[in-house]
């Protein structure tokens, strides 16, 4: 019997507290159902908020605790936490000195998946570097399980999971604050200030990024930018065989770019061809760090000719430096993934001429100097918007005196970049701020932008 369906087996008629129904909980939530578990489901918003949701989750039999104090006095066996709940919660280290224990979805996965875990953390090119690896093995004919922070949680599938398989995993800061297990294969993109409304502080986050390392066994792979001073740090910290990836200078184990534009693999004093960086479909100085990180991890499985041949497909990932559209000779790229400064810088640099910016959105306390300071190189006009907007415009003014425009909302911004673009314009919607002020996340920002964009005449 494997180690998950033991697990499951073992908590028929446990109490189990689920505390956060979000989207990635649910799912959690129907597998101990159907396991025999007695499921309390906790949230802070009330059953009127919930709406449908409460409604079916009490059909399927779980129990509710919603509202004000729905962690107080939880009298329950196991806790799992949602991501956006700090494991040190005072309710949390009450219930542990209770004796219950307290984890999350992607802890209990990593305690029970039997097969190697991949996983990939950093502020910026989570996403693109985690779909690019799940490709990359998928090329290798390795089955693959895709999931965490990219929008599906893994544990519902855990006990198809198996041995010879690989779960390729993106792991936010949020899911890793306190976390005690790192995977097979840990990649580090980079490390920028992020999310500093949710963590104490820099240090804080950048923690919770070395989390993915610092539980590694030897045999262990830990993939890091060299060229980002903090991840390059953590090299001194890895328990694990370093790789490292660069586009600035070779390294002695891992991946590089020459001054051809060729990425090469250095193993053990060996050199090896992988592909040239025009073989990369999706554009960007940034992607070619992307895919850096990817090759390194899946070396050894994944040789170079499927490699060159799933760079020359892919097509990138939604929302992020999207071509939504051509119209009367402007470009209308969609970034809403941009929800940081350096996300935004990345996706401005990709761009060998100036775009029209439009940016903004809720507040994460991050410092947009960086950003003024690009923008006056890649950018011809700004269009602000959102809490952020003062921030950026003050970021911009101390480098450049390009046209801004301050409008409330995206419809105004599309109307006024679309009044302002000419033929060989690009247009490039790149928030650099979260999104929670306008919209429920960067998806939606992202689907609204295209849908105002498609409805241009």
């Amino acid at each position: 019997m494997t180690k998950a369906r033991a697990f499951f087996s073992s908590i028929h008629g446990k109490r189990v507290a689920i505390c956060g129904i979000g989207h990635n909980n649910l799912p959690v939530i129907h597998q101990f159902l159907n396991a025999g578990a007695r499921v309390l489901a906790c949230d802070k918003r009330t059953e009127e908020e919930l709406g449908d949701t409460a409604v079916s989750l009490r059909n399927a039999g779980a129990d509710l605790c919603l509202g004000e104090g729905y962690l107080d006095n939880l009298d329950v066996d196991l806790i799992l936490r949602t991501p956006g709940m700090k494991p040190y919660l005072p309710a949390f280290e009450e219930a542990k000195k209770r004796g219950i224990t307290v984890t999350s979805e992607m802890e209990l996965f990593f305690d029970l998946c039997e097969a190697p875990i991949y996983a990939v953390t950093g502020s910026d090119g989570k996403t693109t570097t985690t779909t690019i690896i799940a490709g990359l093995l998928d090329a290798a004919g390795v089955k693959t399980f895709v999931g965490g922070n990219i929008g599906r949680a893994l544990l519902p599938y855990v006990e198809k999971i198996e041995p010879h398989h690989a779960a390729v995993v993106e792991l936010s800061s949020f899911q890793l604050t306190g976390m005690k297990q790192s995977p097979h294969v840990a990649v580090v993109t980079n490390v920028a200030p992020n999310h500093l409304d949710w963590h104490t502080d820099m240090q804080e986050y950048t923690d919770a990024k070395k989390n993915l390392i610092l539980h590694q066994k030897k045999d262990d792979r830990a993939v890091v930018n060299a060229d980002n001073l903090v991840t390059h740090a953590f090299t001194d910290d890895c328990p694990g065989r370093v790789w490292q990836f660069s586009r600035c200078h070779p390294v002695e184990q891992g991946c590089w770019l020459d001054n051809d534009g060729r990425i090469i693999v250095s193993e053990n004093g060996t050199q090896t061809f992988v592909m040239d960086t025009q073989d990369i479909l999706i554009h960007g100085v940034h992607n070619i760090e992307n895919y850096m990180a990817a090759i390194v991890a899946v070396w050894g499985i994944t040789p170079p000719e499927a490699i060159r041949g799933f760079a020359r497909a892919f097509g990138g990932v939604e929302h992020r430096c999207e071509l939504v559209r051509e119209r009367h000779g402007v470009k209308w790229y969609n970034d809403s993934i941009g929800s940081s400064p350096s996300r935004t810088i990345a996706g401005l640099q990709a761009f060998d001429k100036k775009v029209i910016l439009i940016a903004g959105g809720y507040d994460k306390h991050i410092p947009y100097a960086p950003l003024g300071v690009v923008a006056a190189e890649t950018v011809r006009a700004a269009i602000l918007m959102g809490a952020t907007a003062t921030a950026i415009e003050e970021s911009i003014r101390a480098c450049s005196d390009m046209p801004i425009i301050r409008v409330e909302n995206m419809e105004q911004a599309v109307e006024a970049a679309d009044k302002l673009a000419e033929q060989g314009d690009i247009v490039f919607m790149s928030p650099a701020s979260a999104s929670f002020d306008m919209y429920p996340n960067f998806e939606v920002r992202g689907k609204h932008f295209k849908d105002l964009v498609q409805a241009l005449s």
